[in-house]
């Protein structure tokens, strides 16, 4: 008997790089993009002066000693860093500056519509629409599940994709399922 769970232990951590490399290739790694609301953290090194927690306005900017308002939503951490580490450049000469994402809060999604619990919902990973329906309570009896949009708003204007809860959770045309972006909203009739 201890034999067969060495055995089959084994045969568990031969698997387990494989797994590993199939999920990252589902994931795509992305770098986050600041967006209003979120709060960083700061800090130049061996100055205290300037290590500071700063939230996005609403307006995506940021206000910093000696640098003032910058525009922050829409911009990498590092690229984030590497304008402050610039700008900053002038004072402090080779300055040692690390920004970090202290608390995400720009990553809303919207749930209205025929579900138990509709409202604005918070994204601390990658989220699909099955997902967003499940943290809004799922659908009531009331609803047509066939008939669900996600509205996305795009540079161009807004998107309108359509989502057939009936047919996904019946394992068709499951690529519907998208994964969602910041500030989409699904709307159920």
């Amino acid at each position: 008997m201890r034999r067969l769970s060495v055995v089959v232990l084994t045969v568990m951590l031969m698997a387990a790089p494989t797994l590993a490399a199939e999920e990252k290739a589902e994931w795509p790694a992305q770098d986050y993009i600041i967006g209003p609301g979120d709060v960083l953290d700061i800090s130049v090194w061996k100055v205290e002066e300037l290590t500071k927690m700063v939230t996005v306005l609403p307006d995506g900017k940021i206000a910093f000693p000696l640098v003032g308002q910058l525009a922050a939503a829409g911009k990498t951490v590092e690229a984030l860093s590497i304008e402050l580490e610039k700008k900053l450049s002038r004072f402090v000469p080779d300055a040692n500056l690390s920004v970090l994402v202290h608390q995400v809060n720009s990553m809303m999604i919207y749930v209205i519509g025929r579900v138990n619990n509709p409202g604005r919902f918070v994204l601390n990973a990658n989220a699909n629409v099955l997902q967003a329906l499940a943290m809004a309570g799922g659908l009531n009896p009331f609803a047509e599940g066939g008939k669900i949009k996600i509205f996305r708003k795009q540079q161009s204007g807004t998107e309108i994709i359509r989502f057939d809860y009936d047919d996904v959770v019946k394992g068709k045309d499951v690529a519907q399922n998208i994964m969602l972006r910041r500030g989409d909203v699904i709307v159920v009739p």
